[in-house]
């Protein structure tokens, strides 16, 4: 029933083939307590690449942003909301890619956008049903990069909410990379499973967020230090569930902690990468 649901919706899908965008991007990383435009909806039309990353989906097309100059650079993989990947993923990809990152959002939607509630979160279901073929296309992801980019080798993944969860997954099972950035999104409890992840993981969380809540983030502190597992995770208070690739829903509560939260992530992303 499920599918069935899925094929009749008004689900957007985007036609991806042959359509690309301005080219790459201008090296112009934040300075002092800045953060990207992207965040705080004042970013431009999205300046990167679609590509069909994932041979064995070609419904699935991921962005591409590329950084201008010789490099080699390291890499981001970006892991879209609950939604899709919409422009306010493309346009922080164009962020990462600002700083000296090539940028990689993935596409775990096959191209479908979902328009409320209800579709997100059928399409969360579906996906989740399929936790072999999440990994797959992330591990074409990683692949891609290092087989089609001038890149370093080295990469890391930045999730939000959903792709925040899918995130921490990929950090337990998927192919080889160097770092996972996890915005407020499912977490373990359990030190066995975090074991399997060997590199440092950041976390930044909302203390008004329920899902997950300030225990829940916790327990997953907890047991990444019994499982010898080095991290940088951040509760940040006032501020609610989506508040840092969302400042402008509110901006008093959430640009402090956004700027805090970014100003880590990059100095995360240089130690990792």
């Amino acid at each position: 029933m499920l599918r069935t649901f899925l094929n009749l919706s008004l689900l957007k899908v985007f036609l991806l083939t042959g359509v690309t965008f301005a080219g790459d991007i201008a090296f112009k990383p934040t300075t002092g307590d800045a953060i990207p435009d992207a965040i705080i909806n004042k970013a431009g039309d999205p300046q990167g690449t679609l590509v069909h990353y994932f041979e064995t989906d070609q419904r699935a097309a991921g962005y591409l942003a590329m950084p201008a100059g010789e490099g080699p650079f390291p890499a981001v993989i970006l892991i879209h909301e609950w939604n899709g990947l919409v422009d306010r993923i493309r346009q922080t990809a164009d962020a990462f890619a600002a700083e000296g990152y090539i940028a990689l959002a993935a596409d775990l939607y096959q191209g479908r956008i979902g328009n409320n509630r209800d579709e997100n979160i059928a399409l969360i279901q579906e996906t989740r049903a399929s936790p072999d073929t999440v990994i797959n296309n992330l591990n074409a992801a990683v692949n891609y990069i290092r087989d089609n980019t001038n890149s370093t080798g080295k990469i890391a993944t930045i999730g939000w909410c959903f792709g925040g969860g899918i995130a921490l997954s990929y950090a337990l099972g998927g192919e080889q990379h160097d770092g996972t950035a996890i915005f407020y999104g499912q977490l373990l409890d359990d030190p066995e499973q975090m074991r399997h992840i060997h590199h440092e993981v950041y976390g930044t969380f909302a203390a008004l967020d329920q899902g997950p809540s300030i225990e829940q983030v916790d327990a997953f502190v907890a047991a990444m230090r019994t499982a010898g597992v080095s991290n940088d995770v951040h509760i940040y208070d006032d501020v609610n569930h989506g508040f840092w690739l969302h400042v402008e829903r509110d901006q008093q509560h959430n640009l402090p902690a956004a700027k805090d939260a970014w100003q880590r992530l990059k100095a995360y992303l240089k130690r990792v990468l």
